[in-house]
């Protein structure tokens, strides 16, 4: 079966760049043995917005507490995973018939690489012009004595029962997420961290902040630990350290980071190069086989592994094989986490910022005590802004439940290279988050 596109994967690194494709005019076939969609539509990204928002309401009304509210409204756990899965659980099934309206043939299997065009899939060889492999990530389980213990953010996210103590291994963004949802149901959370400090990627003064609100809601962090071991003890799972540190809790959550679905592609009778970190591509998202790309989270790269990064890439790849020549080149790229409440940044960061002082200027705005009246009392909402030597915005860095507004925001003034005059000739909507984030970053950069 002779194809001119064939994509490893159906999240959206792959298929994406599948329906440009096809509406061009080309053969493509989508080739997955997983649930049709990825991580991010079946377990990932969806399922954890879908779980978060009743969090977020509740989070946001505790706010008014003694001012108008007496209390919050409880969440059923299980009634809010029901409708988690009554939401996604179509998905499988609709995608697959997107695909093929598109004039896409779905493969439901895993496939491997047999050479440059040719792709076995199942008892299926599919013969192709061009290979895209966008096979994503997977939770890094530890290698450790009692891993049979150990779960993943896949089995969390389908979690019926949310657990009374949960050992979290790791204080990244999976864990720090999933532990907001736990803690604001009343429930333990114990941290194992091997770092010295959680969300090692984003500023240390918001991630503190972060860090004192879990305490208070009954997180413990125990960082610069090393897991060991887990045991079942009497209905329960100790877990042991190297530093002989021992916790206890009824669920252990591995989330220790993520390594690349690079294997079992037959990328090394290719010549492929390939690792935990992923593929590695040049500056064309080509393989060192010209012939086949790699698209998204599977890419050894320094870019942000998230969806819309993948979806770009994808994009992009689909441009190429219609004949675009021009090298990759990311905008910048908005990350957000989202705990209770969001922390987020994008551009240049605080920490460079700060080390050249000559090239840039740090504002810090206590955002939050400025804006009380129209941030739904959210206090402790703060921004910190990082201006260029010409007066434009470079970066941001934001703490606060509406991170994820300002910071797409800020990174289309910051693409756009707005300055002062331009934000002054647009018309917001009053009184909105944009509005006052707008005047006050055209106060800023003026």
């Amino acid at each position: 079966m002779k194809y001119d596109v064939v994509f490893l994967g159906s999240g959206h690194s792959c298929w994406h760049g599948a329906m440009t494709l096809a509406a061009a005019g080309k053969k493509v076939a989508i080739v997955d043995g997983d649930l049709p969609g990825g991580t991010c539509t079946n377990y990932g990204c969806d399922a954890k917005i879908i779980l978060d928002g009743p969090f977020e309401f509740a989070e946001g009304l505790g706010r008014y507490e003694g001012v108008c509210v007496d209390g919050n409204g409880s969440i059923d756990w299980q009634r809010l995973m029901a409708y988690k899965r009554q939401v996604l659980g179509p998905f499988p099934t609709i995608l697959p018939t997107m695909f093929v309206g598109a004039g896409i043939e779905f493969v439901p299997s895993f496939g491997r690489l047999v050479d440059a065009h040719t792709v076995q899939a199942g008892q299926k060889t599919l013969t192709t012009d061009y290979v895209v492999i966008g096979t994503g990530q997977r939770d890094a389980m530890l290698s450790i004595p009692g891993k049979e213990f150990l779960h993943n953010s896949r089995e969390f996210l389908d979690l019926a029962t949310m657990p009374e103590h949960l050992v979290c291994i790791g204080a990244g963004i999976i864990g720090m997420e999933f532990a907001s949802m736990a803690l604001m149901l009343g429930k333990k959370v114990t941290f194992v961290e091997f770092s010295s400090r959680a969300l090692a990627a984003y500023p240390e003064p918001y991630v503190a902040k972060l860090v004192q609100k879990m305490e208070s809601q009954g997180a413990t962090f125990h960082f610069d630990e090393a897991a060991t071991r887990v045991e079942e003890v009497d209905g329960t799972y100790r877990l042991t350290t190297a530093s002989g540190l021992v916790v206890e809790g009824d669920y252990v959550l591995c989330a220790a980071g993520r390594v690349a679905n690079y294997e079992d592609l037959g990328l090394e009778a290719l010549g492929i190069e390939a690792g935990r970190r992923g593929i590695v591509v040049d500056d064309h998202l080509r393989t060192s086989v010209p012939t086949i790309y790699a698209s998204g989270d599977v890419i050894d790269k320094t870019i942000p592994r998230l969806t819309p990064t993948a979806e770009f890439e994808s994009n992009y790849i689909a441009a190429q094989i219609l004949g675009d020549e021009t090298p990759i080149c990311y905008p910048v790229v908005p990350n957000l986490v989202f705990t209770l409440p969001r922390i987020a940044q994008v551009g240049v960061t605080v920490a460079e910022a700060q080390a050249q002082p000559d090239a840039y200027r740090v504002v810090q705005l206590p955002y939050g005590v400025q804006n009380e009246w129209v941030n739904n009392r959210e206090l402790d909402a703060e921004i910190t802004l990082i201006i260029d030597a010409e007066g434009h915005l470079a970066g941001a860095a934001l703490y606060g439940s509406e991170a994820g507004t300002w910071i797409d925001f800020l990174t289309l003034v910051i693409n756009a290279r707005m300055g002062a005059a331009d934000l002054r000739r647009m018309i917001f909507a009053f009184p909105t988050q944009t509005y006052m984030l707008a005047s006050t970053l055209a106060t800023v950069l003026g």
